[in-house]
């Protein structure tokens, strides 16, 4: 499948996820032989919480309706609805708002300076709960201590499960 169809997918089925409290995260579209997949990310809209299999439920039905009535896609298909997973990637704001009370790991592409190094900032890694975040900032408690990073600073980070 192509990029027009995912285009086409997301314009159909942006409003039908919104109608449903939910954010678009994305969605994905694979072919297998005569077989495609589409497959739909969705997630709560801001702030933290979780998203239950109730609300993922009702969202697959209201989507599988979009799908049928309008028939974008050509054969067989099946339809796959899921959030970004307990190991989400974080890259924006909203990624980092929804991240809050949980841990994650951030690495900065650049970090502090060190004897070792010659003008130029080690990368750092963190690993900690998120606990604050703002359009700029993002605070992670790590061993008692709160590290402020600036978002921008920030080169990777992930949620992680802890056990």
């Amino acid at each position: 499948m192509t990029d027009t169809l995912a285009s086409r997918l997301t314009d159909l089925l942006a409003p039908v996820v919104e109608a449903e409290g939910l954010f678009l995260e994305g969605i994905e579209t694979t072919r297998v032989g005569k077989h495609s997949v589409v497959r739909v990310i969705v997630d709560l809209p801001d702030g933290p919480g979780d998203l239950d299999l109730d609300r993922i439920g009702e969202a697959t039905a209201a989507l599988s309706a979009a799908l049928d009535d309008a028939d974008p896609v050509k054969g067989q298909y099946s339809l796959e609805v899921s959030t970004p997973g307990a190991e989400r990637e974080l890259r924006s704001p909203r990624h980092f708002r929804r991240a809050v009370g949980h841990s994650a790991t951030l690495t900065t592409a650049g970090g502090v300076e060190t004897p070792e190094s010659t003008g130029s900032a080690a990368p750092i890694t963190v690993t900690g709960v998120v606990t604050q975040v703002d359009d700029e900032t993002v605070t992670i408690q790590t061993d008692g201590t709160a590290a402020v990073l600036r978002l921008d600073d920030i080169a990777s980070a992930r949620m992680i499960v802890v056990f």
